[in-house]
């Protein structure tokens, strides 16, 4: 399996990023690590070997980006606006630097956000405010809403006093509700998937958000899964599920697995 290594200086975050590709061909995949999380998490975990024979067969060419959670959301020395515009600016480094490097190397068409618990808000939250740079969104066992959640996430327990637009930009369920029309309507041929364990502490955060898809008329697949369902043995099943872009779950609010 082809495997590379790549570093450069992004303008977007002042910083340098690193990140690994795997693959050849296929579609793109840009996969998100969990909270805090590193490039290399998704390939430590063994997610990329589960992956290995779509990869070596030129199905899925796989983008692991780095976070900078550490510097927005986990960054407890600044106030929440600030740590909201840190993390607008990683959406500007991914859409900006990485989809436009990632299409340089293979120009497939076919580009998929992929990531699990706090790499699935990444990738849904991303997705939410490009739908026009994605064909797909894989997000499992995401946090969607900063009112539902809790521990570990209670970093965002600021948002019962504070808000302002790069907030609800950076809140997948107050994003969707602020869309205007013609923003929506970019969404409707964009494939969003979320599976989650229905006693997962987040599940409540993927109802309101299948909820409030429901409302604006957006096919999505809300997938609940028994138990609590948020570990990587979980996550490997789910990506051999849902990942590949030609298999389709069906389109409703809630299903069984």
């Amino acid at each position: 399996m082809n495997r590379e290594y790549i570093k450069w200086h992004s303008p977007n975050l002042n910083r340098d990023m690193e990140l690994l590709v795997f693959g050849h061909s296929g579609a793109r995949v840009i996969v998100f690590p969990t909270s805090c999380g590193r490039f290399y998490d998704w390939e430590n975990r063994e997610m990329i070997e589960t992956l290995g024979p779509q990869i070596e067969r030129g199905d899925l060419q796989v983008f692991c980006v780095d976070s900078v959670d550490a510097e927005s959301w986990w960054n407890m020395q600044v106030q929440p606006g600030d740590r909201a515009k840190r993390h607008l600016q990683y959406h500007d480094y991914i859409i900006e630097e990485v989809l436009p490097f990632t299409k340089k190397l293979n120009d497939n068409a076919y580009v998929i956000a992929l990531g699990a618990s706090m790499g699935a808000y990444h990738a849904m939250n991303l997705t939410l405010r490009f739908p026009q740079n994605f064909n797909k969104c894989l997000a499992m066992s995401g946090p969607y809403d900063f009112v539902q959640m809790s521990a570990p996430y209670n970093v965002f327990d600021w948002i019962h006093h504070y808000s302002d637009d790069n907030v609800i930009q950076s809140n997948p369920v107050l994003l969707l509700n602020s869309l205007t029309k013609a923003q929506i309507e970019k969404l409707v041929d964009v494939e969003m998937i979320f599976p989650i364990g229905r006693t997962d502490p987040l599940y409540e955060g993927s109802r309101l958000l299948s909820e409030t898809m429901t409302e604006k008329k957006l096919p999505h697949a809300f997938i609940t899964w028994d138990g609590f369902a948020h570990d990587w043995p979980y996550w490997k099943q789910m990506i051999l599920l849902y990942l590949d872009k030609n298999s389709k779950p069906l389109m409703e609010t809630s299903c069984e697995k």
